[in-house]
């Protein structure tokens, strides 16, 4: 396979795209429009509220896709191509159950906003660089009026050992997902990024040949799946490192930015025959 026939790219923002102070380098807006030039869609695929991935991507979201709350909602500008949403009945019961846990916070990202019954300032102060849109309500399951697309938990002592043990029987009915070091997500069950990206290149019409996937974490795993040139970050769970098919550098180290390059530079040489 040759770099030179990648038409569409797909990039993680936390951790992949995004440094550890979480902004995107100028570096990758410059690149990005060298892959305009080259008719490369590009696609920020992320567990992030949509307009929290707008904010981080200011400039450019006219010209991109983004799959925003870990698939459960990809968007052209202001059309959605794909919503896949939690009924108010499971929310309802969601939440009741995972109010039993200890130490922990929930968010129900919704389509409209995100919604917190927290107090805790801490963990505002926390949150608000995931979610730009937000609303504080006194009980989660008394909100109406927006379509649910998952419920996100933050758990400060480490999602994947302290609290995926206890959800992991949902699985038969949900999709549930360590997105983070100290975040679990509860979607549907078609709610991956995965998914979401098969249905993008569908309609794009676009193979797995002609795509190139970045991710770092458990939440990018289904996206490995659809592209021949699977990226995991140098910092990336092992799990993604087990699923992807290349490595790049770190987040950090702008391992985006590097394997751009070397696609750009791979076009260049091969119009040049």
């Amino acid at each position: 396979m040759k770099l030179s026939q990648v038409k569409l790219v797909v990039s993680d923002m936390d951790g992949t795209l995004l440094n550890n102070q979480g902004l995107v380098s100028q570096d990758f807006f410059n690149l990005f429009e060298d892959l305009k030039k080259e008719n490369i869609h590009f696609v920020a695929a992320s567990g992030r509220q949509y307009y929290s991935i707008t904010d981080k991507l200011n400039g450019i979201t006219n010209d991109i896709t983004i799959i925003a709350e870990n698939g459960a909602l990809t968007k052209q500008q202001d059309n959605d191509l794909l919503l896949i949403n939690l009924s108010k009945s499971e929310i309802e019961n969601l939440v009741t159950l995972l109010r039993k846990f200890k130490d922990i916070d929930i968010v129900l990202c919704g389509k409209k906003t995100a919604y917190i019954e927290s107090q805790n300032k801490s963990f505002i102060s926390f949150f608000k660089e995931f979610y730009a849109k937000y609303q504080q309500v006194d009980d989660l399951t008394n909100v109406e009026n927006d379509e649910f697309l998952k419920l996100a938990i933050h758990c400060k002592h480490g999602s994947e050992t302290q609290l995926y043990p206890h959800l992991k029987h949902l699985e038969s009915d949900y999709k549930v997902k360590v997105s983070g070091e100290v975040w679990l997500d509860i979607s549907h069950l078609n709610a991956n990024k995965g998914y979401a990206l098969s249905k993008l290149q569908d309609s794009l019409a676009i193979t797995s040949d002609q795509t190139m996937v970045f991710g770092d974490y458990n939440n990018d795993l289904e996206m490995m799946d659809c592209a021949y040139f699977s990226y995991a970050m140098q910092n990336a769970h092992p799990n993604v490192k087990a699923a992807a098919r290349f490595e790049t550098k770190s987040n950090n180290n702008e391992g985006v930015e590097y394997i751009l390059r070397a696609l750009l530079e791979d076009i260049k040489k091969s119009k040049l025959g």
